[in-house]
């Protein structure tokens, strides 16, 4: 009983620190977002991100998740704002894993400063 009422508690915890870490980060404003540190934001990038968004970032890497990671080089991913961006890292998508319990507000903000950078 007593194990079960401490996994029950640790559940919950998770699920309001993500409930409240999205908020959070989807408050930030533009501007606030490209202050990430882009050069850090390289190496997520290269350790998370590369394997399926390719090494540039063209959407060419192994597409382990399923068909089609997104070429953040394409205008419908540079045009996207950076709240959007970030709710994606934050979130996932259906082919891409939520980020959010291994990456620090900080962490998805330079991967985000780094993914601005990229040209085609």
């Amino acid at each position: 009983m007593r194990m079960r009422n401490m996994i029950m508690g640790i559940v919950l915890s998770v699920a309001l620190i993500s409930i409240v870490g999205s908020r959070a980060i989807a408050a930030q404003t533009e501007t606030d977002s490209l202050s990430g540190d882009h050069a850090s934001g390289g190496e997520i990038f290269a350790r998370h991100c590369a394997g399926c968004h390719g090494p540039q970032g063209k959407g060419d890497g192994y597409m382990m998740l399923g068909p089609d990671p997104a070429n953040l080089t394409r205008p419908s991913t540079t045009q996207q704002s950076d709240t959007t961006l970030l709710r994606t890292i934050h979130e996932g998508k259906p082919n891409m894993p939520s980020w959010k319990l291994l990456l620090s507000e900080e962490e998805s903000r330079a991967v985000l400063a780094y993914i601005r950078t990229i040209r085609k």
